[in-house]
């Protein structure tokens, strides 16, 4: 049961730094979303998203920055791996499924409900 407070209280913080971002920052909800996917890169890479995700499950691998830690994860992993070229590749191996499902989803969305603009 504490399992979900976690995840609750964390998500919540992260939706709460985007719209104090967004409501006090004056900041658009593009730059937003880029700054906490930044933000979630740059905790990856310090090494400091995964003892939150294992720490708040959901709460912090669902949000937007847990895109950026999974940017850098999948880069450091193909770099060990295969060296320099392995960071772009990595990036793309890790993250294709995602990027995919939101262009697929998206576009069905865009068939069914005919948007305007």
């Amino acid at each position: 049961m504490e399992q979900f407070l976690y995840a609750f209280l964390v998500g919540g913080a992260i939706c709460v730094i985007g719209q104090l971002l967004m409501d006090v920052g004056k900041l658009t909800p593009a730059h937003t979303t880029v700054t906490l996917v930044v933000a979630g890169a740059v905790l990856g890479g310090l090494g400091l998203y995964e003892p939150l995700i294992e720490f708040a499950g959901a709460g912090a691998s669902v949000p937007i920055s847990s895109f950026g830690n999974s940017l850098v994860k999948g880069a450091l992993s193909e770099a060990e791996r295969t060296g320099i070229v392995g960071v772009l590749t990595g990036i793309f191996e890790v993250t294709s499924a995602g990027i995919s499902a939101a262009i697929i989803f998206g576009f069905m969305a865009a068939l069914i409900f005919k948007p305007k603009g």
